[in-house]
């Protein structure tokens, strides 16, 4: 039986000198660089999935961010020019669902225009539940897209309606990931958030549905992240377990990961037919080997997916701060960045955690 990949774990102690790597790149308290900025376009969602954005928390009368909070296409545009002068090299769209930002097609050409140090393009990637990928693929490839992943977290129509409180069909989403595929928003991964007595039963169904078929489907661990979503460690079925579930009836071997920091661990069908990843946050934290920064729809910058506050920017941009300035909070966040939640879980006292629903996955 197959034994999954263990990532690098942060040390106990020491390592805590902030270091300016050549060429400009940050480092943090623990020698992480600054490599992946994600940016959340929006904190509103046509979903309302359990373990996410509950409905009953979330409902009508909720109050999202109203338009004129949220940080403006030239104003994200900057950050992330700065982000790249500062070692970002692969920028993830999220949200709440960014396709319901309008015309989210016009930022993504202004991020595919701008070049690093080295005069490369950043990776623009995006995040989405897939209910309007099937529309707008051709225009975010156009606008400069490379790659998009996809939710879907069952095949079953009932159980699939059932956990994202949608009335959305999976049909639908199954659409929006061909029409991915076809624009060339390869290759597509389909992230699946695996929940103990809710969905585990969809392992099998979802890896004979995409192995074989140039997508790679990319199981999660339920993660208690947030404070809506009544997370149990009892609900949380492992990396492990899954690689066992799959190895069942499909053979399974590892493989090395692409580059350091890379979130999922990865697994090749023995005869082939594609790969599935592992997000392991719980039962395997990757801490040690994190690169990211996230940047909420109104500005506020977070150095974990676990982190209780941010730091502001929008009143820097909107005060007229030059870039300098920017570049100085941005790279001081992360420089005194000493996150490792994943790591310290059980002894992490963390009372106010932000929502995925407003900082993205």
């Amino acid at each position: 039986m197959p034994s999954v990949i263990h990532h690098r774990p942060i040390p106990a102690q020491g390592g805590r000198d902030t270091v300016q790597a050549p060429g400009g790149v940050v480092r943090d308290a623990y020698g992480r660089p600054l490599r992946d900025l994600r940016i959340s376009v929006t904190d509103r969602c046509n979903f309302r999935c359990t373990y996410c954005m509950p409905r009953e928390l979330f409902d009508a009368d909720h109050e999202f961010l109203p338009h004129g909070a949220l940080l403006t296409f030239e104003e994200i545009t900057r950050i992330a020019r700065i982000a790249l002068a500062g070692g970002v090299r692969k920028i993830r769209l999220t949200g709440g669902e960014p396709l319901l930002r309008k015309q989210v097609e016009t930022l993504i050409g202004m991020l595919a225009d701008l070049r690093t140090p080295e005069g490369d393009p950043p990776e623009l990637t995006l995040t989405t539940n897939g209910t309007l990928l099937a529309r707008k693929a051709r225009a975010l490839a156009d606008a400069g897209l490379a790659r998009v992943t996809v939710s879907l977290d069952a095949l079953d129509d009932a159980l699939f309606e059932r956990m994202s409180d949608s009335g959305v069909s999976v049909a639908t989403v199954l659409d929006g990931i061909e029409a991915a595929a076809a624009a060339g928003l390869t290759p597509v991964k389909v992230n699946m958030v695996v929940r103990r007595g809710m969905n585990d039963g969809q392992i099998l169904p979802m890896a004979r549905r995409f192995r074989g078929s140039g997508h790679t489907l990319r199981f999660i661990e339920y993660m208690d992240v947030g404070n809506t979503n009544g997370w149990r460690m009892d609900e949380v079925i492992t990396g492990a377990e899954i690689v066992q579930i799959v190895d069942s009836e499909f053979p399974l071997r590892p493989l090395q990961a692409r580059y350091r920091g890379e979130v999922a661990a990865r697994w090749a069908y023995a005869d082939g037919a594609g790969e599935i990843g592992l997000i392991t946050s719980v039962s395997q934290p990757f801490c040690g080997d994190c690169t990211r920064l996230r940047l909420s729809p109104e500005g506020k910058l977070f150095t974990c997916l676990f982190a209780e506050q941010g730091h502001d920017l929008r009143g820097l941009l909107r005060s007229g701060a030059d870039d300098t300035a920017l570049a100085r909070r941005l790279s001081g966040v992360w420089r005194s960045r000493d996150d490792r939640y994943s790591e310290i879980r059980s002894e992490a006292h963390r009372t106010q955690k932000i929502e995925m629903s407003y900082i993205g996955g």
